[in-house]
């Protein structure tokens, strides 16, 4: 006599969602494997497997304590235990072979075969592990589809592993991985046939409470390893991302301190220019304190200019220092105007050595922006740089840099470098900001790619366009300070 049995409403919900908190901590500590390399890639591998492994086992035991038979059933611990480590060893077999930077299309298919079929003998180990006063055996088209069902899964379970990023994409990718491990489950016991060939021995009603006490144990251990599974990710996360921060700040400042190698003629000249009248000015005291009559207004008026001077060889020396110095960023609220004015004074006799004329167009009564000094007079200079070795083969034009200023949508301020140079084509565009990219013979290819980075950490844009007429036209956003940084 075929014997049927029930499902346990709650029971059945709880486990899909094991299996979509499994899928999702799974594809979030799979995002680890990729950049890790050594002993610290085959603990994300192994943490990976474990989750995803564990979880899918979980899925399948509280799958199967939701079903509810009219006869007291059992399970093998031996079977049990064998059935969970199947799904561990083919789910961390899977992620090693598809995490490796060669994997192919093929082994895709390969690996989600093998891990399906793996999952598959995981789910049929389980069954086999039940014991009762029942015969099994199975419907062969369900079983076939069930199999078709997991490596189905898998394929796209491991597709979805190395290739998610944000958090939508997770949320998106563990429900559906969830509900197609669900979905195997399900099938795989839909194709069960329980018969018995004697009078049936009622299950008392304890033994369904006993299943869903053994139930919620499983599924509350599994919720507790995964979630020491997830802060150990968001963990990892904070401690990659911080030291991100760190190789880009110290990328900026290698970059920064190459720029004023760049620039020493027309550093030293904003220096020695303000030293020389100094100089002039003392001869002329001398002069005046040797004088029969004193002239104590001519001296005043010659001890004025060379404090003036003096504070303006003061300010040029702290600019190179804040270039030079290795430092954390500071944001603060700064006008926008200084800050292209002090970068200004920094290139401007660079820019004048080459023939081309600097015009500013700075709007005035611009709101405050968030920013860091240092790091955007760092943007500034080198969009400067660029406009003039782009006009360097110039010769049929006049070669002008205009940098302007003003008030942008979305509570942002717009700065904008435009040349006359040899202008971009709209895929060189994009091509710019890429690391190690450049068109000039001696570049690095690296400025343009800080700089980028610089404007983002703002909450900002940068980007690259051809001009209307000659020359290309380089622009960044930056928040006005309130409006947040992203």
């Amino acid at each position: 006599m075929v014997v049927t049995g029930t499902y346990d409403p709650y029971l059945v919900a709880l486990s899909i969602l094991v299996a979509c908190v499994a899928s999702y901590t799974a594809l979030d500590l799979s995002a680890h494997v990729g950049p890790a390399r050594g002993f610290a890639r085959r603990v994300w591998l192994a943490a990976a497997a474990l989750t995803m492994g564990g979880g899918i086992w979980s899925m399948h035991f509280v799958g199967m304590l939701a079903f509810i038979m009219p006869t007291p059933m059992s399970y093998d611990i031996g079977l049990t235990i064998l059935s969970l480590v199947v799904a561990i060893f083919v789910t961390g077999g899977g992620f090693y072979v598809i995490s490796r930077q060669s994997a192919s299309p093929l082994r895709l298919v390969l690996s989600g075969i093998f891990m399906g079929f793996g999952i598959a003998g995981m789910h049929y180990t389980g069954m086999a592990a039940m014991r009762g006063h029942v015969e099994l055996s199975y419907a062969p088209l369900l079983v076939a589809l069930s199999l078709v069902i997991a490596i189905g899964a898998s394929t796209v379970a491991l597709w979805l592993a190395f290739r998610t990023t944000d958090l939508g994409q997770k949320l998106v990718a563990a429900v559906v991985m969830g509900l197609a491990v669900s979905g195997m489950h399900y099938t795989g016991m839909r194709a069960a046939i329980f018969t018995a060939h004697g009078p049936l021995h009622e299950a008392q009603v304890n033994a369904g409470l006993d299943q869903t006490n053994l139930a919620l144990v499983v599924a509350g251990i599994t919720f507790v390893i995964l979630a020491f599974a997830s802060v150990a990710s968001l963990i990892e996360r904070q401690r990659a991302e911080e030291a991100l921060r760190q190789a880009q700040a110290n990328l900026a400042h290698v970059s920064r301190v190459m720029t004023l190698g760049e620039l020493t003629a027309s550093i030293s000249h904003e220096v020695n220019q303000p030293i020389a009248a100094i100089a002039t000015n003392g001869q002329v005291c001398l002069r005046l304190l040797a004088l029969e009559t004193p002239r104590p207004e001519e001296m005043r008026a010659a001890l004025e200019r060379i404090v003036r001077d003096a504070n303006r060889a003061s300010e040029v020396i702290q600019r190179i220092r804040a270039l030079a110095k290795r430092s954390e960023p500071q944001m603060v609220s700064l006008d926008i105007n200084d800050v292209i004015r002090e970068a200004i004074l920094l290139v401007q006799r660079e820019v004048l050595s080459h023939g081309v004329s600097l015009r500013t167009e700075l709007a005035s009564g611009l709101p405050p922006v968030l920013g860091d000094r240092v790091q955007l007079q760092q943007v500034v200079i080198n969009l400067l740089i660029n406009g003039v070795e782009a006009m360097a083969p110039i010769t049929d034009r006049p070669r002008e840099i205009v940098i302007r200023s003003q008030q942008h949508e979305g509570g942002q301020v717009l700065v904008a470098v435009l040349d006359s140079g040899i202008g971009l084509d709209s895929e060189t565009a994009e091509r710019l900001f890429s690391a190690f990219f450049t068109t000039k013979p001696s570049g690095m290819g690296m400025g343009l790619s800080i700089s980028r980075s610089i404007i983002r950490a703002h909450g900002g844009r940068l980007w690259a366009s051809p001009n209307t007429d000659h020359g290309a036209a380089f622009q960044f956003t930056v928040p006005i300070n309130g409006s947040g940084v992203s």
